[in-house]
């Protein structure tokens, strides 16, 4: 008889029972979650993972058309100006869009969305009335994805900064990505579920609705590993139809190297599906060997072209029979035919005068590209498209996608943007495009690489109330934004009061420090009110408290100037962690977070700048300085370095903190709504500068005049996607 397990015991499920069947150490109606085998196979969760997605999918279309769906919201209308200062930076296009007040005027604009992509297609297919987008619904032609592989890794980025220490040398740092781990909770008798099984979970409501979004002309490519790319296939025949699969690409992304455990591994799979038998498509090529290539050995005369020679005779003794030149045949072609050939200098005449026709070489288009693409190398340190950005995919394997399966003007969307490369390249080739990632580092990559390359004018936006959707989302429909404190003051280490003095819940203290911890709802901005209001609870509470710390998600721009005029060294404000709903939703569970000590507190990060100059350079003209004077950023204890990261990080900040700056742009009649970027300067623009790890300190930009007060608006991204902004008016 089987030995029972030992450890803790469920009773089991439908699921369960089909999994006990495979684990020779369970018996007596018990399920053993340590037991690996005793963990419900892949093949048992799926029909719990399609059912689940397609109630997710059902439940988000119907709600597209309710008085609280999500909206959008644009952080910033990024008109690319990469050039000298004192050039004119505006087009009389770009003026009308820059200065007009009003952002729904019906001109497309590309997008750059940071935020789930779950939330972003549900403000996509519902629509943007601030920017007159209507719903995206059967709008969108080509949808490329490049999600993570499920390959239980963290990816991180390299960051090169000017180094503190006596030699000068460039110090590099190593900021995280994203995690490439997955866990799921389907609840009941099955419980937390980890590694591809809540992958799968996590793709299928988002691949249905892309779906949604495709025009009937659409393509889906996506892009993925060895370990998933078979499962994924399964539920894309179930949201699109096994019919409507078109192709398995094999991309070899690398030469062979040397993997002594099993056969070397060096290709990706890309799986290629359509809405509908109305797809786009266009052929590829690629271009012939040099062995195809001798083929064309002769050079006409008068034109000097290569090319080569066909038969003329019909196959198998079937064709026009008649005389030709001396040679009585079965011909290919009708006489009228053959002489048309003839007159256009299209045959060519043995010696004894037998005709055959030209093939040139200049009008082949190469070989039809098959489903094996092994032309088109990872990119390399050398290459000049390379970003830094982990996991990045080579501009020519998109380009190849796009020429295939879109017409120019046609929409791509790229809801795993990364390194930014599918926009970069639909912007190269007259596309238009939407890119969503939920990772700053990412969105900050793109937008530099987009001003780099001179793209048309685009928005960069955000998700509305993106903590209030990602907690409804975490916690469902019924939350209480109260539970939500209670798991911030936990992991910030604090205890929270009693609900009798504390009704809000948000409420809590570090005995051993005297500190009262207050923690700011999602739904709200943080400013001077919330800041006055701790300052109130701390003299006042239990009769009052020796310091106060603030825990808010979202911020008013001006936060930091609103905190140095309180001068308030009793008053700490920090930041929550952005992802720590992802954290709680998908990937870890709460006491693991409490645990691992993972979840760190920042403080808040702000720039400073000089009172601006102005010199009038026309009755119509005038010119605008604007000097960077100190960059704040949040404490490298705060950040997820090892120690010597964050000693290189210490040294840079001790001798240059305006290095920190990655990218900084400035809108120089802020309408107190959308900031609209008329220049920007960023570390590795070599236009304004020849320094590529530093931005210019100071930028000098040519704006049409206007009476009365403006409001000059300076936004700046550091090193590791954090952004601030300082406003000043000038009279």
């Amino acid at each position: 008889m089987f030995a029972p397990c030992v450890l803790k015991s469920l009773p089991l499920s439908s699921f369960a029972w089909l999994a006990v069947a495979a684990c020779g150490s369970c018996w007596n109606n018990t399920l053993d979650p340590s037991h690996p085998r005793c963990i419900p196979s892949l093949i048992d969760l799926l029909p719990k993972i399609v059912s689940e997605g397609r109630r997710e999918a059902t439940r988000i279309l119907e709600g597209l058309s309710e008085r609280t769906r999500i909206s959008l919201q644009t952080n910033e209308l990024v008109i690319p100006s990469k050039e000298s200062n004192y050039l004119d930076l505006l087009s009389s296009f770009e003026r009308d869009v820059a200065y007009g007040s009003d952002l729904a005027s019906g001109v497309w604009r590309n997008r750059l969305i940071y935020g789930d992509n779950l939330l972003a297609m549900q403000a996509l297919l519902a629509g943007d009335p601030e920017t007159g987008l209507t719903g995206l619904r059967g709008a969108v032609d080509l949808i490329y994805i490049d999600p993570p592989f499920d390959s239980k890794a963290d990816y991180r980025t390299k960051v090169t900064l000017p180094s503190g220490d006596i030699e000068q040398r460039p110090a590099t740092l190593e900021q995280f990505a994203y995690a490439d781990t997955w866990a799921r909770d389907f609840g009941g008798d099955i419980g937390l579920v980890k590694g591809t099984a809540a992958y799968l979970a996590y793709l299928y409501p988002r691949l249905a609705l892309m779906r949604e979004l495709l025009s009937e002309r659409g393509a889906l490519y996506v892009h993925l590993g060895a370990q998933v790319s078979p499962y994924v296939r399964v539920i894309l025949d179930d949201i699109f139809g096994r019919e409507r699969y078109i192709n398995t690409i094999t991309w070899q992304r690398m030469y062979a190297h040397n993997d002594p455990a099993r056969f070397g591994a060096i290709s990706d799979y890309i799986l290629y599906y359509s809405k509908s038998e109305a797809r786009v498509w266009h052929p590829q090529y690629t271009p012939y060997s040099d062995k195809y290539l001798k083929m064309y050995g002769h050079v006409d005369e008068g034109s000097s072209r290569q090319y080569k020679t066909e038969n003329t005779l019909g196959p198998g003794n079937r064709g026009v029979l008649y005389e030709w030149n001396g040679h009585t045949r079965y011909w290919r072609y009708t006489r009228e035919n053959m002489q048309a050939l003839h007159d256009a200098g299209l045959l060519y005449y043995t010696k004894s005068g037998f005709p055959k026709k030209k093939v040139f070489l200049d009008e082949m288009p190469g070989r039809p590209l098959q489903d094996i693409w092994t032309d088109i190398n990872v990119v390399a340190g050398q290459a000049g498209e390379l970003t830094g950005y982990a996991t990045q995919k080579p501009s020519a394997l998109i380009e190849r996608i796009i020429r295939a399966s879109t017409d120019e003007d046609h929409l791509v969307m790229d809801l795993f943007s990364g390194s930014g490369t599918s926009a970069a390249v639909a912007e190269k080739l007259g596309r238009r495009w939407i890119a969503v990632d939920l990772g700053k580092p990412a969105c900050m990559v793109t937008r530099k690489r987009l001003v780099d390359q001179s793209a048309a004018p685009f928005l960069y936006q955000s998700i509305g109330d993106y903590q209030k959707e990602q907690l409804a989302a975490t916690l469902g429909a019924r939350y209480r934004i109260g539970d939500l404190a209670q798991v911030v003051l936990g992991l910030f280490g604090a205890i929270p009061f009693p609900p009798e003095e504390n009704p809000n819940r948000n409420l809590g203290y570090v005995l051993e420090s005297g500190t009262l911890v207050l923690v700011d709802s999602p739904t709200k901005l943080c400013g001077k009110a919330t800041l006055e209001r701790a300052q109130r609870e701390r003299g006042t509470f239990r009769g009052g408290w020796k310091r106060v710390v603030v825990l808010a998600w979202n911020f008013v721009p001006n936060i930091g100037e609103i905190i140095n005029a309180m001068d308030d060294s009793a008053l700490e404000v920090l930041v929550i962690p952005p992802d720590l709903l992802d954290k709680l939703a998908s990937k870890v569970s709460y006491k693991n977070l409490v645990q691992s000590g993972t979840v760190r507190f920042s403080s808040l990060q702000y720039l400073t700048i000089a009172d601006p100059t102005t010199r009038p350079l026309s009755d119509d003209e005038l010119e605008i300085g604007i000097t960077l004077t100190n960059y704040v950023l949040l404490s490298p204890e705060a950040l997820p370095l090892d120690e010597p990261n964050k000693e290189r990080l210490r040294s840079t900040i001790a001798s240059d903190p305006l290095s920190l700056v990655e990218y900084w742009s400035i809108d120089p009649d802020f309408d107190g709504r959308v900031f609209r970027s008329i220049w920007q300067d960023y570390r590795g623009n070599t236009e304004n500068d020849d320094d590529a790890l530093r931005v210019v300190r100071t930028a000098k930009i040519r704006v049409p005049t206007k009476a009365g007060a403006r409001t000059v608006c300076v936004k700046a991204v550091d090193v590791f996607g954090f952004e601030s902004e300082v406003r000043t008016v000038l009279h």
